[in-house]
């Protein structure tokens, strides 16, 4: 997977810079060529010697350094890389890089570069959670940025928590999986719904559910990745929208109806993975609601059904595929093909949202994919990232078997 690409590793001011000598070895034996740019901390940690040893190939560290070749090299160096990581990044390089400085060969070369890059931070991890450094992560993150997050353990200064550079198989997985990535869907437009939806009671007070919208943030990603065009509606959550794709905020089911609807028409396939409330409060009150207007203690609510918008979809998808979700806390196979028939569905991904470890709020998942003619896929416990590709696998299947 690595065979031929040209990775550029950027090594800044970090103990863990020792640990990126052994990351060029192993990316050499993948078949990558490698080029280190240093900064001048780094050089404090590692010699350039030592990398221009493994990688065969001269170490940067200095923007201005006497070279014979005529080439400008940041501008060379980012045209030439098929990808580019930076390991360890310190809080200060992804300060300047996230706020657009420029004051060294790899901070010059990063803005000058439409190279993929991954940035795998290494720091204390009080200075990781600082609300700072968190939103610079947040906003490379929205500029297409792929993190590759720190390991929890004991780090150099002696401290326990997440800050550790990530194992270095770990990094080296990242980037396969991005290299192996195919560009299958280009040409489809896919519709993503995710995260859950708030039925108000009061201007306080709402009726939700447990879902982050992890699931279906996946989804966009990943289809995003393999080249299709992406629209995703989402319900309240606290992620970051993936780069390059369609974005609409809503709060209720009957705003999600709406732009479901409005965005319909132009896709060829939908994925409805949000968790839309089935019922929402008759009325809304203008005032909150006091203690006191309870009878005995007691307060009734009334609710009335939400919009049916997987099954809307359904009756009118004509030649889209349509891919659902059900989350189930018993008879989940049995309730996922009732859904799947009842809604014209062409996939349907069931999970039980009891298991240990899965469903709600879990970076991870465990779900049975059933298709249309019956058959049932049991998947083991992955990350959702994992999932959505497995999906997306399915969905290309339909995709060509259809052409």
């Amino acid at each position: 997977m690595l065979q031929g690409k040209t990775i550029v590793i950027g090594v800044t001011g970090g103990i863990a810079a020792y640990k990126t000598v052994e990351l060029v070895r192993f990316l050499i034996q993948e078949g990558a060529g490698v080029h280190v740019v240093m900064t001048r901390n780094a050089q404090e940690f590692v010699t350039p010697l030592t990398f221009q040893t493994l990688s065969k190939n001269r170490v940067i560290t200095d923007m201005f350094e006497l070279s014979t070749e005529v080439d400008v090299k940041h501008i060379s160096l980012a045209r030439k890389a098929d990808l580019i990581l930076i390991a360890p990044a310190t809080a200060n390089i992804i300060g300047k890089y996230a706020h657009g400085i420029a004051d060294d060969f790899l901070t010059t070369m990063l803005l000058a570069t439409k190279a993929p890059v991954f940035i795998a931070p290494a720091m204390n991890p009080e200075m990781y959670h600082h609300p700072i450094v968190q939103s610079n992560i947040a906003s490379l993150e929205k500029n297409g940025v792929r993190f590759i997050p720190p390991g929890i353990g004991d780090t150099a200064c002696e401290e326990i928590g997440e800050g550790r550079l990530a194992d270095l198989q770990v990094i080296l997985q990242e980037l396969k999986i991005f290299f192996a990535i195919k560009k299958d869907l280009a040409g489809q437009i896919i519709l993503v719904t995710a995260g859950p939806t708030q039925e108000p009671l009061d201007p306080m007070r709402y009726i939700t559910n447990p879902s982050s919208g992890k699931m279906g943030y996946a989804l966009a990603r990943a289809a995003g990745e393999r080249g299709a065009q992406v629209i995703l509606i989402s319900g309240p959550t606290s992620l970051t929208p993936p780069p390059g794709i369609a974005f609409f905020s809503v709060k209720t089911a009957q705003e999600m109806y709406g732009i479901v609807l409005r965005e319909l028409a132009r896709a060829s396939i939908v994925i409805k993975a949000a968790a839309v409330a089935d019922f929402r409060p008759k009325s809304i009150k203008e005032q909150k609601i006091k203690k006191e207007t309870a009878e005995k203690g007691e307060l009734v609510l009334s609710l009335e059904k939400t919009p049916d918008i997987l099954a809307d979809i359904g009756s009118r998808k004509g030649d889209k595929i349509l891919v659902g979700f059900a989350a189930e806390t018993e008879a989940l196979l049995e309730n996922a093909r009732q859904k799947m028939v009842a809604k014209n569905l062409d996939l349907i991904v069931a999970n039980d949202v009891m298991a240990v470890g899965a469903g709600f709020g879990s970076d991870n998942n465990k779900v049975n994919i059933i298709h249309r003619d019956g058959r049932i896929e049991e998947l083991p416990l992955l990350p959702k990232e994992q999932i959505a590709h497995l999906i997306l696998d399915r969905v290309v299947g339909i995709v060509q078997g259809s052409k």
